[in-house]
């Protein structure tokens, strides 16, 4: 699919809109003034009232004050109550109520020029497991603004007005041909990874919603409008962007998308009512904001949806807990507990931080190979046993001769071998490593574990462990799916590999197995070396995959500069650069930094790429 056609037509559909609004004549005044900003720019009279003057509130604009107005205001004891939600100078980016203006926003989109440094941990890590696994965590900018109020920028900017509703979010749709691409593009690059998703039902549903009239789409399920409007997000990171085009305005056009998911979100109320599409908008967006380099965020966000998660169920068995349900209905429900489970899981091993999706009687082997009742007549809105019967679904408008797409049983091959790594994983490394402890006591123990995890992977489906370069390149001809499903197991498996080879516990004499981590490091680097090289716009966009490739890059360069001689006994008083491993690990972690030199944003470079490059300056030989 040539991606330029719909790069041109998003970044032409913001600028059409964005040229209906004439930019604002900032007006210079020889003295500071009390009124709101708008008010003076419009030559209205402002009440000065806190958080909103009256004219304002009718405008529907974002009512701001000047440092000097606040600063005024709260010395006079008048109304600086509300004046702490906005200590700093911000830009425009209100959100008119009209159609023509609420396109505006994403080339206004605005990121405060706060330093990161200062809001990021200098480590996360499990430094008593090992002194190699110290990491530097990119964490959000986090700035003192209300989450949900109007103009808030954490993590994006909010362009919605507070009676405008869903019609509002509606009027900020694309055009129904960029939809059709963006939504491929994430059939194409996110479903393969993450496949939870009923595609036929989500088509059914989409093509009937753009069928609708403009009165019955603003009348939709808010829920079924969050879902696509984060699909558009995901699908809009992965389009690659042409030279012409900057990669930044492709990112305020997904943030705007993701911020209109976000609203249609609260319309629905979400934090009182969940449903499996409501879950899985909030699964896409926590992706989204780690991609979107908001990794933090997507951590707390993560906690709602985590609870949403346990509150709906999803963690029980469907044959306990809605027996009535279809098949296909409890096969889906299967696959989105895996994908919460999967996330939080694979999350925390790069935060360090406490598993949460800890609780469920949902058998792996639950999820079997049985088709029987896949297609269903309509979709369950609620994961309940109520079918919802949809007149304009692909069955009924147009049969087709195969009753499933061709990849669904290797789809549940995939969803089970990761399935059953996530569980080992989370008991083996996330949990001791979020309390700092080590993940063995003894060396006994240690090569227990590590017979563990290459039983697991041996269990595991010949096509998503192969590494040979003749089957990956293959693979990337004529199965990108499969592909996709084999570089992020072998990716997510080699490092957890890694980080337990590389564990240390003094007092019960568990050393780092120098030569055992870099083997399993340079395996883990190898499928990010692949998917640079097959499919290079999926690797510059998943913030997971380049940071585990960083953690590798990392560890191998923190042992090579300690390393003062070869592994072997054989090079006894020789350099470690006459030991092949060593010399390998070490252009693997110099073609790393060059890789993520190219695809870091500049925050990335002041955290991630700046730390491997001082790491990889310390190896002296």
């Amino acid at each position: 699919m040539d991606p330029e056609p719909i790069a041109h037509a998003m970044a032409a559909h913001v600028k059409e809109v964005h040229a209906a609004t004439p930019p604002k004549k900032k007006q210079k005044r020889n003295k500071p003034t009390l009124s709101c900003e708008e008010c003076v720019e419009r030559k209205t009279k402002c009440d000065r009232g806190r958080p909103s003057c009256i004219a304002c509130g009718k405008r529907q604009t974002l009512c701001k004050y000047s440092e000097v107005a606040n600063l005024i205001a709260s010395a006079e004891g008048g109304s600086a109550k509300g004046s702490t939600g906005r200590p700093r100078k911000q830009h425009s980016n209100t959100l008119p109520p009209s159609r023509s203006e609420t396109h505006a926003p994403p080339l206004q989109v605005h990121v405060p020029p706060t330093p990161r440094s200062q809001y990021r941990s200098v480590s996360l890590s499990s430094t008593a497991s090992s002194p190699f696994l110290l990491s530097n965590i990119p964490y959000s900018n986090h700035t003192g603004s209300p989450f949900f109020g109007l103009g808030s920028e954490h993590p994006f900017a909010n362009y919605w007005t507070s009676r405008g509703g869903l019609p509002e979010v509606i009027g900020v749709l694309p055009a129904k041909d960029q939809a059709d691409i963006l939504v491929a593009k994430y059939f194409e690059a996110v479903d393969p990874v993450y496949p939870m998703v009923h595609r036929r039902n989500f088509y059914a549903d989409y093509e009937r919603f753009w069928s609708l009239p403009l009165a019955e789409k603003q009348t939709a399920d808010p829920v079924l409008v969050a879902l696509h409007f984060v699909i558009y997000a995901m699908g809009t990171q992965f389009i690659a962007t042409p030279v012409n085009q900057a990669n930044h305005e492709r990112a305020q056009i997904a943030e705007f998308y993701v911020s209109a998911s976000q609203q249609a979100l609260r319309i629905s109320s979400y934090l009182s009512k969940a449903s499996i599409r409501t879950l899985q908008a909030m699964v896409l967006i926590c992706y989204f904001l780690m991609n979107d380099n908001h990794a933090s965020d997507a951590w707390s966000f993560g906690g709602v949806l985590i609870r949403q998660s346990y509150a709906m169920g999803l963690h029980r068995d469907p044959d306990i807990f809605t027996p009535r349900c279809s098949l296909s209905d409890k096969q889906q429900r299967r696959k989105l507990w895996q994908a919460v489970f999967f996330q939080d899981t694979f999350l925390t091993v790069l935060l360090k931080l406490p598993p949460t999706a800890t609780f469920s009687d949902v058998r792996v082997e639950s999820l079997t190979d049985e088709l029987d009742g896949y297609m269903t007549n309509g979709s369950s809105v609620n994961g309940n046993s109520e079918t919802v019967i949809n007149p304009m679904s692909i069955s009924n408008i147009a049969p087709m001769t195969d009753a499933y797409p061709s990849y669904e049983l290797s789809d549940r091959q995939y969803i089970r071998s990761m399935w059953h790594m996530a569980n080992l994983v989370q008991r083996s490394c996330c949990t001791p490593r979020s309390l700092g402890h080590s993940l063995t006591k003894s060396p006994t123990e240690k090569d227990a574990l590590i017979q563990e995890y290459l039983r697991l992977f041996n269990s595991f489906p010949s096509p998503l462990t192969a590494s040979d370069e003749a089957t990956i390149r293959k693979m990337a001809v004529n199965n990108p799916r499969r592909l996709r499903q084999n570089l992020f197991l072998r990716s997510n498996f080699w490092h957890c590999v890694m980080i337990v080879y590389a564990d240390e516990y003094d007092a019960g004499g568990v050393t780092c197995d120098v030569r055992g981590a870099l083997e399993a490091a340079r395996k883990a680097l190898l499928s990010f070396f692949h998917f640079w090289e097959y499919l290079r716009v999926d690797a510059g966009v998943w913030w997971v995959f380049q940071h585990r490739a960083f953690e590798e890059a990392l560890l191998m360069a923190r042992i090579l500069g300690a390393q003062e001689q070869p592994l072997s006994p054989h090079h006894d008083g020789m350099s470690p650069a006459a030991d092949p491993l060593l010399m390998q690990a070490k252009d693997d972690a110099r073609k790393t930094l060059q890789i993520l030199d190219m695809v870091s944003a500049p925050e990335m470079q002041k955290t991630r790429t700046e730390v491997l490059r001082t790491a990889f300056a310390d190896i002296m030989w």
